[in-house]
């Protein structure tokens, strides 16, 4: 009898996921949740792997974006945060302290600027790309 349970590949097409270049592990991390997002979209539609269907079919089929942009998102929000709160708060002095090349590069992307984090609302719709 055949098991009804979806099984993870082994291997990984990593021509198309954008990774920091910072060390192996963080390498792994990233392939492990790409895969563990994949895995989770055919098990709520209800599809094998076998079954071939593009997973980005079955993310619009569920109004889900990839989990690569949600991950960014999240940052920018983060980061949107931090930019506003008061210049001797301790979060923002241990974030000066700390490499944020990955987020700039986010907010440089989208067109964004410091002085846009200023406006909540609007640098929350400018994330969203609304």
């Amino acid at each position: 009898m055949a098991s009804t349970k979806e099984t993870i590949p082994t291997t990984t097409n990593t021509t198309n996921i954008k990774v920091p270049q910072n060390t192996k592990y963080q390498l792994g991390m990233w392939l492990v949740l790409k895969q563990m997002a994949l895995f989770m979209v055919r098990w709520m539609c209800g599809v094998k792997l076998q079954d071939k269907i593009p997973i980005k079919g079955l993310r619009e089929r569920l109004g889900l974006d990839d989990i690569i942009s949600v991950l960014k998102q999240n940052r920018l929000r983060w980061y949107g945060h931090v930019l506003r709160i008061e210049d001797n708060d301790w979060v923002k002095k241990c974030m000066e302290r700390r490499r944020t090349e990955i987020v700039e590069k986010d907010y440089q992307v989208n067109g964004l600027n410091r002085e846009d984090a200023m406006d909540r609302i609007r640098w929350m719709k400018q994330i969203r790309g609304d």
